[in-house]
């Protein structure tokens, strides 16, 4: 798929930490309870690490108890749904729609959010912008 910023292998690890880079190139995932949004309130819009898209807001964002920051929706066309067989699992990946980096899962499980969805991300994967 053609995204709008597309870089090199070399461009995204020169770009971007070891960690980041295992997170949003190679679909890693951080430890639970670790991230840096995890728990955080502040207002603002959360954007993609790699590319800085604005992907979700702070009005969306719930706690979940599921150790990495959840979302019950994405802004608009922001992110883009691709099946994830791996690890024995049958899971919808979330990914940022406008360079292709993995943000982490959605699931149907966001009881009591408008949406009924648990957008569950790394923390590692997107950048807060505090509202001013």
């Amino acid at each position: 798929m053609a995204y709008d910023v597309e870089k090199t292998d070399e461009q995204w690890r020169e770009q971007l930490t070891a960690e980041e880079y295992v997170v949003l190139r190679q679909a890693g995932t951080e430890r639970a309870f670790t991230g840096e949004y995890t728990d955080t309130e502040t207002e603002g819009t959360y954007s993609c690490k790699a590319c800085g898209s604005e992907l979700f807001t702070s009005d969306t964002k719930f706690h979940s108890g599921c150790g990495w920051p959840s979302f019950y929706q994405p802004m608009t066309d922001t992110v883009e749904y691709i099946e994830d067989t791996s690890h024995g699992m049958k899971r919808v990946e979330v990914r940022c729609a406008t360079c292709g980096s993995h943000l982490g899962h959605v699931f149907p499980d966001g009881f009591g959010t408008p949406t009924g969805d648990r957008y569950c991300i790394n923390s590692i994967s997107i950048t807060l912008n505090e509202k001013k």
